[in-house]
């Protein structure tokens, strides 16, 4: 019963010592990946933060994981990110599957109900997003897309021009 509640000064000093050394590795790691590292998250990215998470808790509590293999773990989730994020720049297909498109869901002042139902966004979140954009009424607005990392961007009608920025 004792162990659950403390199992020594040990262990304790170990955690301080090892949650610093851990953190100060991902930090300068994350600062060494740049800035495309710790961007808005979309699927991809939210993956890699949760398993960098998930690696640094492990480090931190599993006295059977050294704080090498910590690193090297660390080094490995951010070089997997870097070599796909650098190879989605350059290859369509690969950015298509890794961070998906942006999808229109309203267009000159009309919701798009198939597009609605498959990006799972209801008309009482495309009209908080209308009206976070300082807007009335839905024909207000000239589009409302869903971008890849889950944010709604609202174009007002005055702005739209009935040319697509979703178009490459």
């Amino acid at each position: 019963m004792e162990h659950m509640f403390f199992n020594g000064w040990e262990s304790i000093v170990r955690t301080v010592v090892i949650g610093v050394l851990a953190y100060t590795v991902l930090v300068v790691f994350l600062r060494l990946s740049g800035k495309r590292t710790l961007s808005k998250l979309n699927a991809f990215d939210l993956i890699v933060t949760v398993s960098l998470g998930s690696t640094l808790a492990t480090v931190l509590l599993n006295k059977d994981i050294a704080l090498a293999e910590g690193a090297v773990a660390f080094a490995l989730l951010i070089g997997l990110q870097f070599a796909v994020t650098w190879t989605s720049v350059r290859v369509r297909w690969v950015r298509r599957l890794v961070t998906g498109e942006p999808q229109m869901l309203l267009c000159r002042g009309e919701a798009l109900p198939a597009a609605m139902r498959q990006a799972r966004v209801t008309e009482d979140e495309l009209h908080a997003a209308i009206r976070q954009a300082g807007l009335a009424k839905p024909s207000d607005a000239g589009a409302v897309v869903l971008e890849t990392d889950g944010s709604l961007t609202v174009i007002p009608t005055a702005a739209w021009h009935g040319r697509s920025s979703l178009t490459t």
